[in-house]
């Protein structure tokens, strides 16, 4: 069998690709997170040459795309996608992506990592960061059935028309009927499982589907959960699996290969460019392949000869691999002084093909082969460094240059993010700029912070960065993952009270927001409902702001598109009540402006009074949605940015108060109780500011709030920030640590939560809490 070369390189993404799809033998599909899912349509066969265009276009990352193939209803067919939005977006591949898509699938609460279809295409079923795997009706564009799990389901195969396989992160494969029976739970290994694929039937192993998991192992298994064979050959996580027409496998890793598979063994390995090679597809029709990595690249590759790319595309991509920097920690540790010079890669031949052999180079530099059994030769892939940024050469990210640009793997099942770091700065302050870039647990600072160091060690710029002079509880290419056994030995933890910074909720998907406005107003138009639906003004109006926003952030005047506050204000408590939640979204961005914060309604209303009736008052008889009080918490929180948002909100105490603590009683929503416990730091931040003329009876009310917080909740960010909050404050003064003591049994309250604390930071607070105590 000839083996695969390049056929493309299809560049544009601005960001990790993170899916792919390989439709028809002219087309490729690729998700990005740059938050694009792009549509490869072939242009010229020799050598290929393909021309992108963007399908959809979301707020945040894309995780997943898969295709349903066309018929009667669809002739085109449809491109299925999603990521961290949670939103399941089917469009006809003709679309462009500012036009509606034929379907919005809502269900899940947290990001889609996986996609599949129905072979008779009947059905599309999702996988979620939420537990959750959900089976959609092709054309009724509902949830039928919700397949519930113990951690996050990372892959999804709808094996027939009537079983559904599902892999999950707690490591066991799970086999379902479509009605939502659990038909067999198999427990697999130690690790996370990642990946799934069918077999062909009649395939030569007698096996059914096939599994792939953080072990960097293949398994195949029938049907009825009977384990038939391994494949060893990855070096580390397996992130894809596909199958080729010939029966044979096709797997993709962290280990930046792709690999091909006959029976148990490896043929081909196919090194990229780049740290994860994050999805692997293959076209059914001429059995290519396509691939999609961590250098935002999308690449086909081939057997035939008439679809190889041209001499120079190829070069440049040999160059590429041979010229890309390898971490020396992603490789086995050896002693630099011990390894052969290149006569060895003259001398000896490889075992298997994918055998990486390190070579010392005459110039010290140590670099790294691969054994190739179809060209029967090593393959350089690369030069092995200490840790990205040794070479001494600046990382250009988002514009910016950097020393470091490190890869975080935030817990597994999520996709890494980037830690951008300069030598100058230091190492707290950099993990918590990145910890509230990306809305993380603030428990991850002192393993981010002390990551930076260790992987920077030796690398200084002038004077070496200081140590850490002062609380900053909120808070590379090396892959890191906090809670390894190999993280760094951890520092003292830094003094956390009493916290004195204000913390915001501004993160936010600008364009999924603006497009689900269009969407809903759309549909009252269309529902003759023009005298709610935005006039053409209004739509003007909410295009510049949203434009606004996406390049200026929150900003701290209201006005700075006018008429935006006031079309916010109408989306949030004029439209009907299921519709608002965009509406309230783009409102709580709006608070941190002061004439927000002074802004009053015709009626007499302040903006505590419109975020409240938006997110309350609802129509006829529905029950308040949750996600739309929690929207208005938010809001509550970004009071805070502006004095007269804080005179506001502390004069509005018990509003906001009557509000937070009727919705949390009962709640399990995170998103929620994060929202509140944030609004109660900024309280306890504000009244520590005041002193003598903090109100005390506001005081005993926080602490009778956020103890009940403590003794219910076990989520360890509303714990930890509640903790902050309590640990405020009691620095005020003797009186509110006596009647925390002696009358809200704060002490009880703290011990109920540490005892089903696992986050170690919690522990720490506590014990800090206690001292103030005594």
């Amino acid at each position: 069998m000839a083996e695969y070369k390049l056929s493309a390189s299809l560049s544009g993404h601005d960001d990790d690709v993170r899916g792919v799809a390989f439709p028809t033998s002219k087309a490729v599909l690729s998700a990005s997170r740059d938050g694009t899912v792009r549509l490869w349509k072939l242009l010229s066969d020799n050598p290929p040459i393909y021309d992108a265009t963007i399908s959809s276009h979301a707020g945040a990352w894309m995780n997943t795309v898969a295709y349903l193939p066309p018929n009667a209803e669809y002739p085109e067919g449809l491109v299925i996608s999603s990521g961290k939005d949670v939103v399941i977006d089917v469009r006809q591949p003709s679309r462009a992506a500012e036009d509606n898509a034929e379907a919005l699938l809502l269900g899940h609460s947290r990001d889609v990592c996986a996609l599949d279809i129905s072979q008779d295409g009947k059905y599309i079923v999702s996988g979620s960061w939420d537990h959750e795997a959900r089976i959609w009706p092709v054309g009724k564009w509902e949830s039928s059935t919700v397949l519930r799990h113990e951690a996050t389901v990372w892959a999804v195969l709808a094996y027939d028309s009537d079983t559904i396989i599902t892999a999950c992160a707690d490591t066991k494969i799970r086999i379902f009927n479509t009605s939502g029976k659990l038909l067999k739970s198999i427990p697999v290994s130690k690790s996370p499982l990642r990946a799934l694929c069918r077999l062909p039937k009649g395939h030569p192993s007698g096996a059914d589907f096939a599994s792939a998991d953080n072990e960097g192992v293949i398994r195949l298994w029938t049907i009825s959960g009977k384990k038939v064979a391994e494949l060893h050959g990855h070096e580390s996580f397996i992130y894809s699996l596909a199958t080729l027409p010939t029966g044979e496998l096709v797997s993709s890793g962290e280990d930046r290969t792709v690999r091909i598979w006959k029976g148990t063994g490896c043929i081909q390995t196919i090194t990229h460019p780049a740290i994860s090679v994050w999805g692997v597809a293959v076209c059914a029709e001429n059995g290519d392949i396509v691939s999609g990595a961590s250098d935002r690249v999308v690449r086909v590759f081939t057997r035939s000869e008439e679809r190889v790319a041209d001499a120079e595309t190829t070069a440049q991509f040999d160059e590429a691999v041979k010229g890309s920097s390898i971490p020396q920690q992603t490789l086995p540790e050896v002693n630099k002084e011990e390894l052969p010079g290149p006569e060895f890669l003259t001398n000896k031949s490889g075992t298997k093909d994918g055998q990486v052999q390190m070579i010392k180079e005459l110039n010290g530099s140590v670099t790294a082969h691969q054994w190739s059994s179809a060209q029967n030769q090593w393959i350089n892939v690369g030069t092995v460094v200490d840790a990205v940024g040794s070479s001494g050469k600046k990382v250009d990210y988002l514009g910016k240059e950097y020393d470091f640009v490190f890869d975080v793997d935030i817990e597994d099942g999520k996709p890494p993010l980037k830690l951008p770091y300069n030598l100058a700065q230091n190492p707290y302050e950099a993990a918590t700029k990145f910890i509230q870039d990306n809305e993380l647990p603030i428990s991850y600072l002192d393993e981010v912070a002390n990551f930076i160091t260790k992987n920077t060690q030796g690398a200084t710029v002038g004077q070496a960065a200081p140590a850490p002079s002062g609380p900053d509880p909120w808070g590379s290419e090396n892959r890191y993952r906090p809670g390894e056994t190999n993280a760094p030995t951890p520092v003292a933890a830094p003094k956390i009270l009493p916290q004195k910074d204000y913390l915001n909720i501004l993160v936010a998907r600008i364009p999924a927001m603006q497009k689900k406005i269009t969407e809903l107003n759309q549909a009252l138009i269309s529902n003759g409902r023009k005298d709610l639906s935005m006039n053409p003004t209004e739509v003007t109006v909410l295009a510049n702001l949203c434009k606004h926003l996406e390049s200026s952030g929150a900003t701290k005047t209201s006005q700075a598109v006018s008429g935006g506050l006031d079309l916010a204000i109408k989306l949030a408590t004029s439209w009907p009540y299921k519709d608002r939640l965009p509406g309230l979204d783009l409102l709580r961005l709006l608070v941190v402006a002061p004439d927000t914060a002074t802004y009053t309604h015709p009626r007499g209303a302040n903006i505590v009074d419109i975020l409240s009736a938006g997110a309350t008052e609802t129509d006829s008889h529905d029950p308040v949605a949750e996600n739309h009080v929690m929207m208005a918490v938010r809001a509550f929180a970004n009071l805070f940015e502006s004095k007269e948002g804080r005179e506001l909100a502390v004069s509005e105490f018990d509003k906001i108060q009557k509000i937070i603590t009727a919705s949390i009683a009962s709640s399990s929503n995170r998103n929620l109780l994060v929202a509140a416990s944030t609004v109660y730091i900024n309280y306890s931040v504000y009244f520590k500011s005041q002193g003598d003329r903090t109100s005390f009876e506001h005081v005993l009310a926080l602490l009778d709030t956020l103890g009940k917080v403590l003794s219910t909740q076990s989520d360890s960010e509303v714990v930890y920030r509640s903790l902050v909050a309590v640990g405020t404050l009691l620095t005020l003064d003797e009186e509110i640590k006596s009647a925390a003591k002696d009358v809200y049994g704060i002490e009880k309250s703290i011990s109920t939560a540490v005892s089903k604390a696992v986050d170690p930071r919690i522990k720490n607070l506590a014990g800090e809490i206690r001292g103030l105590l005594k």
